[in-house]
C-alpha cells in the first residue's frame, strides 16, 4: 500500500526559501505536489514525470524546483523567493501516468495516493 507523507512545512519571510519532503512506499510516474489555500481551491504546483521531466504551474515557475531521490524514497519540492500569496497547505500525490503529457494534464481524480499535508506560511 503506498503511503505519502510529507514534513519541512513551517514559517518563513517573504523573500525566503523552504524545502518540503514527501517520503513514499514506492515510486508511481507521476509524482506531484498540490496546495489549497484558505478559502481556495487546490491547485496544481508542480509535476515530475519518472523523476526527470519536471512541470510546473506558472505562478510558482523559475521559483520552485522539483525533485526526486529515489535511493531516499522522497520526493523534493524546492520553494525560493517565497510570496505571502504562496502560504497554503502543501500536498504531495502520485499516480501512475504513461507519459509526460499525460502526468502534466492529470486532474486530481487521477492521482490515487495522498499525504496528510504540510503547512507552509509565508508573512509579508
Amino acid at each position: 500500500q503506498e503511503e505519502l507523507v510529507e514534513s519541512g512545512g513551517g514559517s518563513v519571510q517573504a523573500g525566503g526559501s523552504l524545502r518540503v519532503s514527501c517520503t513514499y512506499t514506492y515510486s508511481l510516474s507521476c509524482m506531484a505536489w498540490f496546495r489549497q489555500a484558505p478559502g481556495k481551491e487546490r491547485e496544481g504546483v508542480a509535476r515530475l514525470y519518472t523523476g526527470i521531466t519536471a512541470y510546473y504551474a506558472d505562478s510558482v515557475k523559475d521559483r520552485f524546483t522539483i525533485s526526486q531521490d529515489n535511493a531516499k524514497n522522497t520526493v523534493y519540492l524546492q520553494m525560493n523567493s517565497l510570496k505571502p500569496e504562496d502560504t497554503a497547505m502543501y500536498y504531495c500525490a502520485a499516480g501512475p501516468s504513461y507519459s509526460g503529457s499525460f502526468c502534466r494534464s492529470l486532474g486530481e481524480d487521477g492521482f490515487g495516493y495522498w499525504g496528510q499535508g504540510t503547512q507552509v506560511t509565508v508573512s509579508s
